[in-house]
Formats: C-alpha cells, sequence, structure tokens
C-alpha cells in the first residue's frame, strides 16, 4: 500500500511539471513570437515608437545570423525579421549610443584629459595614454571608426564626468528613442552583467543616430587622421572596421561588434537614390554577407509609396465666421509606406475629416482629421491633418 501511494505521488509531481511547463511555453510563443507568425496583414507595434511589420516579414533572404532585422529609415517600417527581439550582448554596437549622448550632452571641441582608468581600457584601443588631452571630436573618431574602447570611456567622464552617470544618460535615451529592451552598463560594450539589448532595438538607434548630421557623417567616413592636443607629437591614421563602407553600393554606417559573448555584430545601413535601409545582423558567422544579402533585398525586392507629404494640402474646410473661408489641410509629417514592388496598387489611401466645417477660431497646430493608408481592407498607418495657419473670428458689431 505505501508503495502505491509514492508512485502516485511521483506521477502526479510529473503531470504537474509537465503542465507548468507547456503553459510557459505557451506564454512565452504568444507573448514573444506571435508577431514571426506567417500573416497575410501588417503587424502593427503600439508600444512607443508605433512599428509597422510588413506582411511575411518572416521571410526573405538566407541569414546566418542568430538575430537580426532590415528597417526602412523614413518610413520605420520593418522588412524583415529574425529573432528581432531576443535579448543579446551588443558588444561595440554599444558605441552608437555612446556617440548619440555625447553629441547631445558635449561639444566637438571640448577638450578632455584621459584618465587612468581611460587608458587601461581592455580590448580594441586607439592607444591612449594617461595625461593625454584630444578634443571630444577627435576621441568620437577613434571611438566609431577603430572602436577604441579607451575613447569611450575618455568620452564618457569627459562627457558626463563619471562612467556611472554616463550611463545612466545612455539608458535615459534608450527609453526615449523607443529602445524599450535595451540596458547599457557601460559606454563600449565590453561583457557586463545586464548589459543587453536587441536587434530591432539597435535598429532604432541606429535610426535615431543617422537623423543627426554629425553622427550620419562620423560613421560613413572610411578613414580619418587623429590629432592629439597634448602628449603625443604628430597624426595617427585609422581606418573603419565597417568593411561594407569599401564594397556595398551606397554604404553609409554605422557600427561593427565583436566579443566572445556577442559573436560577430554589424549595424549597417546604405543609401540610394534618397532611400535608406538599415541592416542589423547579431552573432553572425557571416556578418558582411548578411548585412549585403539585407540591404540589397530592401533595394531590389521594395518600393516606396507616397502616401502624404507635409509640405502638400490634401484639401480645404469651411470655416464659420472667420477671416478666411476655409482652411487648408497638412499632414503635421510625411508619410510613406514600403511595399513588395507589384503590389503597390494594394495600398489605398484613405483621409478622415473629423467634422465638414469649423468655427473660427482655427488655431496652428489644431488637428482636423487624419491621412493614411490601408492594405486588404486593413487600416494600417496615419498621421494627423493640421491647420498649418491661425485663422481669427471675425467681429460682429450690431446697432439698433
Amino acid at each position: 500500500m505505501k508503495l502505491v501511494i509514492i508512485k502516485k505521488w511521483y506521477l502526479n509531481s510529473i503531470l504537474l511539471i509537465i503542465m507548468v511547463l507547456v503553459v510557459l511555453m505557451f506564454f512565452s510563443w504568444k507573448f514573444d513570437f506571435d508577431w514571426q507568425v506567417n500573416s497575410t496583414g501588417y503587424f502593427i507595434r503600439d508600444e512607443f515608437p508605433p512599428l509597422v511589420f510588413l506582411p511575411k516579414c518572416e521571410l526573405g533572404p538566407r541569414i546566418t545570423a542568430n538575430a537580426s532585422v532590415l528597417l526602412e529609415t523614413k518610413s520605420g517600417m520593418v522588412i524583415y525579421t529574425k529573432n528581432s527581439e531576443l535579448r543579446r550582448a551588443p558588444a561595440s554596437t554599444t558605441k552608437m549610443m555612446t556617440a548619440i549622448v555625447a553629441l547631445e550632452k558635449g561639444r566637438l571641441n571640448q577638450e578632455i584629459k584621459v584618465s587612468r582608468l581611460a587608458a587601461g581600457t581592455p580590448g580594441s584601443s586607439i592607444y591612449l595614454r594617461s595625461g593625454e588631452r584630444l578634443t571630444l571630436k577627435q576621441l568620437l573618431t577613434g571611438m566609431m571608426l577603430q572602436s577604441g574602447n579607451d575613447g569611450s570611456i575618455a568620452v564618457a567622464e569627459g562627457v558626463a564626468g563619471s562612467m556611472d552617470d554616463f550611463v545612466k544618460l545612455m539608458n535615459l535615451k534608450a527609453k526615449e528613442i523607443g529602445a524599450l529592451k535595451t540596458n547599457f552598463r557601460n559606454p563600449h560594450g565590453l561583457r557586463a552583467p545586464s548589459h543587453y539589448t536587441t536587434a530591432l532595438d539597435l535598429a532604432l538607434i541606429a535610426r535615431y543616430g543617422l537623423s543627426n548630421p554629425h553622427f550620419a557623417r562620423l560613421v560613413k567616413q572610411r578613414q580619418a587622421v587623429l590629432e592629439w592636443i597634448e602628449g603625443r607629437a604628430g597624426k595617427v591614421e585609422i581606418k573603419n572596421t565597417n568593411r561594407l563602407l569599401w564594397y556595398l553600393e551606397g554604404a553609409d554606417g554605422v557600427k561593427t561588434g565583436t566579443t566572445n559573448e556577442a559573436g560577430k555584430c554589424l549595424v549597417a545601413s546604405a543609401t540610394r537614390y534618397g532611400k535608406q535601409f538599415i541592416a542589423v545582423v547579431l552573432n553572425s558567422p557571416d556578418r558582411w554577407g548578411d548585412c549585403a544579402r539585407l540591404l540589397e533585398y530592401g533595394f531590389q525586392g521594395f518600393t516606396t509609396v507616397k502616401i502624404a507629404n507635409q509640405q502638400e494640402s490634401v484639401g480645404q474646410l469651411p470655416v464659420i465666421n472667420g477671416a478666411q473661408a476655409t482652411v487648408e489641410l497638412y499632414p503635421r509629417v510625411d508619410l510613406t509606406a514600403e511595399v513588395r514592388k507589384g503590389e503597390e496598387k494594394l495600398i489605398i489611401r484613405k483621409i478622415s475629416i473629423f467634422s465638414p466645417e469649423l468655427t473660427a477660431p482655427v488655431r496652428v497646430g489644431q488637428v482636423l482629421g487624419k491621412i493614411g493608408y490601408e492594405y486588404q481592407g486593413q487600416f494600417v498607418a496615419g498621421v494627423d491633418l493640421i491647420a498649418k495657419k491661425p485663422i481669427r473670428r471675425l467681429r460682429r458689431w450690431f446697432w439698433w
């Protein structure tokens, strides 16, 4: 009898463990990978910033990377994904955020003295020595082109006073950009507990960085010359670690990264005919080939449909009791959609006006409607229609 009781307890325990594992697997799939399911419609990520994932974005070229993503810069549309929200070590792609914060918080002509901590930083280096002085511009150049870990510490200390205070700024900026699954512990990307990101977050960070002209000019340089203010005579020539800048048409960024934990990583961008794509590959045995294939896939397989131009009125509304009889409706920002070639006619522009007429006054920036687009009956994305000029109320005088 005792033996039977033990067996029942043992079997019940096994069944309970199996049930718990099944539930955990279901929720993991449900919340992390739902959007990767082969779909005929667009997937919209509602978290800031809202992102539009192309239908069947899990289909594309053969990619060897553990995680990857392809994003069109202007529209922010995600063209291809592979484990794009899987948490990964970022290695030196971290330095994109270091450069962003430094450019926004520091001054390019600011003189920075190299500390012992900076000079002693292991890994890739621009061979700084304690006590030397360089401008922030020179340090950023060495950090982004030659991936100098020592330069990143010098930048952090020079801009924020300490590495820890600078890292706080990095994490605040990540949340502001919408890189919600990213956490930094240092400015260079060497292995550290809880230092992680995702391919999608890195694409968002790169997209934000490339909107800054100083950042964009910095990351597209193939080579540069470093000069010291104090501590070293002469000049040092350095080359960008991003090989795609030499052989991929239109390549203009962004950053390499390599550690034992992260593997070989690359955030790459290219621009052709006014259109720019960002490709991210993490832990890739063939990072150059992977990014080149992704970028070519974007340029060769997709076309841009212009939905709205912020400089062009899309209509008028009558204004009651106003100094002007009508108000022009303008998109708040440009709106474009990336679609597979041959599917352009599936994108249908839609305009929604909140009211058939207005009563003065009308304020600048007042939201009057929305313009967007549909794909096979699904509303995908839209932007506000606003007034760009104020319209005052007419004063009427009556005498009896």
